[in-house]
């Protein structure tokens, strides 16, 4: 597999920042490292799993930002958008109904769904765009 196009540090902070524009809430980074963590976790999955998925990493970038808790408030938000974007980038679309949405990100927040299951929600809920 070629190298996916990656979520750059800038425009995750500018999807939070359009989030919670849109949605409310308070602004902030809660802690950067966290952060810098969860943008980095697709990224060494790519790097030491070699058969690793477009959907894996997506779950990556979104269970890593929602697990992590890197921003004030809009967390979840943020973590499927990031998910979605990065597959959109990398020739999928996400599929799911907000719906279905709010109910996967809301057991990935509470422990239910892990990050495997969550790369299965993606591959069940994308289509080659």
């Amino acid at each position: 597999m070629n190298e996916p196009k990656w979520l750059k540090h800038n425009v995750v902070s500018h999807v939070h920042n359009l989030l919670l524009a849109e949605h409310g809430g308070p602004a902030g980074v809660r802690d950067e490292s966290l952060l810098h963590s969860a943008l980095d976790r697709p990224k060494n999955k790519f790097s030491y799993e070699p058969h690793c998925s477009l959907h894996e990493m997506a779950a990556a970038y979104t269970f890593g930002i929602a697990r992590n808790h890197p921003f004030v408030d809009g967390n979840k938000r943020t973590a499927f958008v990031c998910g979605a974007l990065f597959l959109e980038l990398n020739g999928f679309v996400v599929t799911a109904s907000e719906a279905d949405t709010v109910v996967a990100m809301e057991s990935v927040a509470a422990g239910n769904l892990d990050e495997s299951q969550l790369a299965d929600w993606f591959r069940s809920n994308s289509v080659d765009s």
